[in-house]
């Protein structure tokens, strides 16, 4: 492989991990455990669902209590293009919601075969 290839970036390439996840029960707990025990500043909150923590490296950690019975976590794979990447994704087999937008990012949702939640993300301060 060329080193010209090596640099090139295509839309699926995995570029980094924007957000590693722990699914909560009880937010208010865990926000309160990460800040008062950890002395990590959340930057995002939302009482009832849970809080993300921007970490000095720029990486994110959170915790969230999801829509359905889950555990474990969840990991955001970002991307560089959300949309170029879902359809490069698609062609090569993988299930993945379509792209939606938030207020910070676009995202679409996927499984692994072992039924592993992860989302392949976009923030939109890298549009």
């Amino acid at each position: 492989m060329s080193a010209d290839t090596q640099t090139r970036t295509k839309a699926s390439t995995i570029i980094g991990l924007d957000i590693s996840v722990y699914h909560t029960k009880d937010p208010k707990r865990s926000i309160a455990f990460y800040r008062d025990v950890l002395g990590l500043q959340p930057t995002e909150v939302d009482e009832d669902q849970g809080a993300e923590f921007t970490l000095a490296d720029g990486s994110t950690f959170g915790v969230w209590k999801p829509d359905e019975d889950a555990s474990g976590g969840i990991v955001m794979f970002a991307v560089p293009d959300i949309k170029a990447a879902v359809a490069e994704f698609r062609a090569r087999g993988l299930a993945l919601s379509d792209p939606f937008e938030t207020g910070v990012c676009h995202m679409s949702f996927g499984k692994d075969p072992d039924g592993n939640a992860f989302v392949i993300h976009q923030r939109k301060n890298r549009d």
